[in-house]
């Protein structure tokens, strides 16, 4: 940012977004937005059907104040994203579900993911309650591309944003957790605090949120647990590690038997990662997958397909820097031979 920008009386979320409106100009993006059309970000993607099936979020215009709450992303609707084979052309099926067919939601249906399981497709989803408190829901659909039928109710026992399954044989995960916004913070030991409670910087980080699904995928089979991301000498990732603690938007994948466990940094804007032997962890860090994007959030998923790794990730292209109208995008991931993953630049230097 120039020396000369007046940064006085604006949030942390304006003054990135202000930051990196300014370098806009001189950034070359190595990918282009997968849909120009409307704007999309959070790409939860997955192999259905020998297809690239893509489960953004759906950014709309509005003229909600920025703040670090984040109550200017105020996505109300689900599109389903399909492609036939890696960068081709993408299908856009239509609105997939609703946030007015949602009894339970009042608002803010941020970041999604689905899971499979003997023919029948579950969208998993975040919402505010009509009381402004966030929790999961799961909707139900025939196909992958929807459309998607709500549950009366939110899944009992979930909260925060940003919820990603892992199917493992035949057992499934729900990952979730997002602070600030998402409400993480206010989380102690599954029960919520009026007030936010942070960390201090010394003490360990704000831990991501796990739990196994019920045979059904609509509940919870067990209490919520916490997930430890440990530095390679075993202790704990700490609070005013920015550069690496966790922030929101988990993924989970397994490569040749391990399991990776990925998210966001937040405010720092990395995509990091970390390993274990356990779908609970701990995990050891590993390093970063993805440099920051353009705008304030970063988000991804991890796929294979056709004995290829992609990365699915979104950054402000389309809207320029504008941080809550975003468009997803994909990219190859590679492993190095001890399993590390290369870092990701998405721009040219």
């Amino acid at each position: 940012m120039s020396k000369n920008m007046n940064t006085e009386g604006l949030s942390d979320a304006e003054i990135v977004t202000a930051r990196d409106m300014e370098r806009a100009a001189s950034m070359q993006p190595k990918n282009s937005p997968l849909v120009t059309h409307m704007y999309t970000a959070d790409p939860s993607a997955h192999i259905f059907n020998d297809k690239i099936y893509i489960y953004p979020s759906h950014d709309i215009v509005t003229d909600m104040p920025m703040n670090d709450d984040g109550d200017h992303f105020a996505m109300r609707d689900y599109h389903v994203l399909s492609l036939d084979r890696p960068f081709g052309k993408v299908n856009d099926h239509g609105c997939a579900l609703d946030i007015n067919n949602v009894k339970w939601a009042g608002k803010q249906m941020w970041a999604p993911d689905v899971a499979e399981k003997d023919g029948k497709y579950y969208l998993y989803f975040p919402a505010r309650k009509h009381n402004g408190i966030f929790a999961i829901g799961v909707a139900i659909g025939d196909s992958p591309e929807g459309p998607f039928v709500a549950e009366e109710t939110e899944i009992k026992g979930s909260y925060s944003i940003d919820p990603a399954v892992l199917q493992d044989d035949r057992e499934y995960y729900i990952y979730f957790g997002g602070l600030w916004g998402g409400q993480l913070q206010q989380w102690d030991s599954n029960n919520r605090h009026t007030g936010d409670l942070y960390p201090t910087d010394d003490a360990p980080a704000i831990p991501s949120r796990v739990a196994k699904l019920k045979d059904n995928l609509v509940g919870l089979a067990e209490d919520v647990r916490e997930i430890e991301i440990l530095d390679k000498d075993s202790t704990p990732i700490l609070a005013g590690d920015l550069d690496r603690r966790y922030f929101e938007g988990p993924w989970m994948h397994k490569y040749k038997g391990k399991y990776y466990f990925s998210y966001s940094t937040g405010e720092t804007h990395n995509i990091c990662y970390a390993t274990g032997d356990s779908p609970y962890g701990p995990f050891t860090y590993q390093g970063k997958i993805l440099t920051p994007v353009l705008g304030w959030t970063t988000h991804h998923s991890i796929a294979e397909y056709k004995d290829k790794w992609y990365l699915f990730y979104h950054d402000c292209q389309l809207s320029g820097g504008e941080t809550h109208l975003r468009n997803v995008k994909m990219a190859e991931l590679k492993y190095n031979d001890d399993g590390t993953i290369q870092t990701l630049d998405p721009y040219f230097n």
